[in-house]
């Protein structure tokens, strides 16, 4: 931990290790709900669904990493149970138990809104109060803005794709 750089942020510490700590739970539940996604993908389309899915599995383990790096430069420590990301989860778990595209991604938009709203939160508490942090936030909102996107729009072209069957 950095003595000068948790000097610099401008709120509760504890505060922004709860809602980071939050964060990684989310991200790490994301990846494994991408990466089963994946593996289980049944439908029209099913392969440019699960390469979107397996691109995205690798997007939230790396903002996982990220988020995690960010914790431990704050001197905290981040969750070390999974049994313990549901506890801090903001977004929750859809298990993909059923396997068809248009629920997959149905699901996954779901928890892009999800982590759309947790990073914008994220970004507008640290915004005056720790530019490390609220970097960290754009970046990630940035990517989950994409997933969103990418995800509807898959979604959009099965929906034509089945309207012209």
């Amino acid at each position: 931990m950095g003595t000068k750089g948790r000097e610099i942020v401008g709120m509760d510490v504890d505060e922004l290790l709860g809602l980071l700590n939050k964060a990684f739970a989310d991200e790490w539940l994301a990846h494994y709900q991408y990466w089963l996604g994946a593996k289980l993908a049944k439908g029209p389309m099913k392969d440019g669904v699960i390469a979107e899915l397996v691109q995205h599995a690798a997007d939230e383990l790396r903002h996982a990493d990220l988020v995690s790096n960010r914790i431990i430069q704050l001197g905290g420590e981040p969750v070390t149970s999974p049994e313990d990301w549901y506890k801090h989860t903001n977004c929750g778990y859809d298990p993909p138990t059923d396997p068809y595209v248009r629920v997959l991604l149905e699901q996954n938009i779901k928890g892009e809104q999800c982590a759309i709203g947790v990073y914008q939160s994220l970004a507008q508490k640290t915004r005056e109060a720790d530019p490390i942090t609220y970097e960290l936030a754009l970046q990630i909102l940035s990517d989950e803005v994409e997933h969103e996107e990418d995800l509807q729009a898959l979604l959009e072209d099965l929906d034509l794709m089945v309207q012209r069957q």
